[in-house]
């Protein structure tokens, strides 16, 4: 992505508008109005109300948290692949060690940083806040949604 604005610890969290803006606003709209609905006219199209908007809501959260995990599960494959290419051979077996929220942080150190911040991290338990904040040369990911 060249026309990107370089990404950073400041800026890095991304919004996917379809959903964001759009698919959540709508779901809760249609919770808080059949809710509405139910106090005023009480009966049975009024709780189906209730139940159908609560379940497109949570259809919507599904799917993005589906999207979501998935992401993750590569980036960690990715992580990993990356650890083992550039952490000393006495470190490689502490691979396993970290865990998936220090693997998703990690993604942003550059090659040149990430061996001495994964051990870093493993060493002294690093969280993800952490982690992000140490990182002096962001590798940016355009990509995560």
């Amino acid at each position: 992505m060249a026309n990107a604005t370089p990404q950073s610890f400041a800026n890095h969290v991304r919004f996917d508008p379809p959903f964001h803006f759009f698919l959540a606003p709508i779901g809760l709209a249609a919770i808080v109005l059949s809710l509405v609905l139910l106090v005023r006219q009480p009966g049975m199209g009024s709780v189906l109300g209730v139940l159908l908007s609560v379940g497109f809501f949570m259809i919507a959260a599904k799917a993005r948290g589906y999207a979501l995990k998935t992401q993750d599960r590569v980036i960690r494959l990715e992580e990993r692949l990356r650890l083992s290419m550039l952490l000393p051979e006495t470190a490689r077996s502490r691979i396993t060690e970290f865990t998936e929220p220090q693997l998703i942080a990690l993604r942003f150190a550059s090659d040149a940083e990430l061996p001495a911040l994964a051990m870093r991290t493993l060493n002294e338990g690093l969280t993800k806040k952490q982690i992000k904040t140490s990182i002096q040369n962001w590798r940016a990911d355009y990509f995560r949604v």
